[in-house]
C-alpha cells in the first residue's frame, strides 16, 4: 500500500535562523530511498509558493501543501485552493495601513509587500528571502489572498489588530516569529486540511500517512496523520499531539525518524 510523508520546512527540514539553510545529506538520502520504494513525499509548510527556494522546488518532492493548507500542489499542478474572503481582506488592509502595521499578502504564486516596509524586508532577507520574492506594485482588491503576515510596531497596536480579527469568526491568527508578528489565516485552511485533499486525490488511506513538524501550525497535521512525528526541537505543547518524537533538526531528526518510525513499519 502506498504511503505519504509530509514534511514541514522551518525547524524540520531546515533552520534558516539557526544557520541550517539546506537539507542535510542524511535527510536527503532517506527521502530519496522512500521515493524509490514508491512513497509520496510532500512539503507541508506555512510558506507561500513565493518563499520556497530554488533548491526545495528542484529537490523532487511529489507535492507541496502551501500557506498552511490553503494551496495544494501535486506534480506542479494546483489540485486544491481556498483563498481568504475578499470582504475580509478589503476591510483588514485599510486597518493595517491606518495603524502603521507592516504586512505581506500571499497568493498562489507571489508575495506582496510595500517597498516602505523596510523592517519586514530586513527580516525576510535574514532568512534568505530576498526582495526579488516580493511584488511592490499591486492592488489588494484584485488578489486572491491565501494568508497575511503582519508586523506590529508595539503591543498596543497588536492588541487592536487581534481585536479586529476576533470580530470575524472564520479567521484566526497565531504568533509566528515573536510577540509582534502574526500570521492571519482562514480557519478552514490548515495543513491537516491540505493533507486530506492530497491523500484523497492520490487515494491513500490516512492511516498510511506520516508527518514531521515542530511548530504550532503543525499540530493539526501531527494529530490527523497515521503517525505524527514531532521534532526534538518542538515545544512540549506540539509534542503532546504527536505519536512519537525524533531528534532535532540540527541532528538530522527527519532522517532519524524515517529510519526508526517509517522504515521499520513497512
Amino acid at each position: 500500500m502506498k504511503k505519504a510523508i509530509f514534511l514541514d520546512i522551518d525547524g524540520t527540514l531546515i533552520d534558516a535562523l539557526g544557520g541550517l539553510t539546506e537539507i542535510s545529506p542524511q535527510v536527503e538520502k532517506e527521502i530519496r530511498m522512500l521515493q524509490e520504494k514508491g512513497a509520496y513525499v510532500f512539503v507541508a509548510t506555512g510558506r507561500p509558493y513565493a518563499f520556497i527556494n530554488k533548491s526545495l522546488l528542484e529537490f523532487g518532492f511529489d507535492g507541496f501543501i502551501l500557506n498552511n493548507g490553503a494551496q495544494v500542489m501535486i506534480n506542479n499542478e494546483t489540485i486544491g485552493s481556498t483563498p481568504m474572503g475578499s470582504d475580509f481582506i478589503n476591510q483588514f488592509v485599510p486597518v493595517l495601513e491606518d495603524k502603521g502595521i507592516q504586512y505581506v499578502l500571499e497568493d498562489d504564486k507571489h508575495a506582496y509587500m510595500k517597498a516602505s516596509h523596510k523592517a519586514f524586508s530586513q527580516f525576510y532577507e535574514s532568512v534568505g528571502i530576498g526582495k526579488e520574492c516580493f511584488k511592490c506594485d499591486y492592488d489588494h482588491e484584485q488578489l486572491n489572498v491565501y494568508k497575511i503576515e503582519i508586523m506590529c510596531p508595539n503591543e498596543e497596536v497588536l492588541n487592536q489588530c487581534v481585536a479586529f480579527i476576533s470580530q470575524h469568526s472564520e479567521y484566526g491568527y497565531f504568533q509566528s516569529i515573536d510577540d509582534i508578528h502574526l500570521e492571519v489565516y482562514f480557519k478552514k485552511n490548515t495543513k491537516a486540511a491540505g493533507i486530506i485533499k492530497a491523500t484523497q486525490y492520490l487515494n491513500i488511506p490516512i492511516e498510511n500517512t506520516y508527518a514531521f513538524g515542530d511548530g504550532r501550525n503543525d499540530i493539526e497535521m501531527l494529530d490527523i496523520v497515521g503517525c505524527g512525528i514531532a521534532m526534538g526541537n518542538a515545544s512540549d505543547e506540539v509534542k503532546q499531539y504527536a505519536n512519537v518524537v525524533t531528534d532535532t533538526v540540527h541532528n538530522d531528526g527527519v532522517a532519524v525518524g524515517i529510519r526508526k518510525y517509517i522504515n521499520d513499519n513497512r
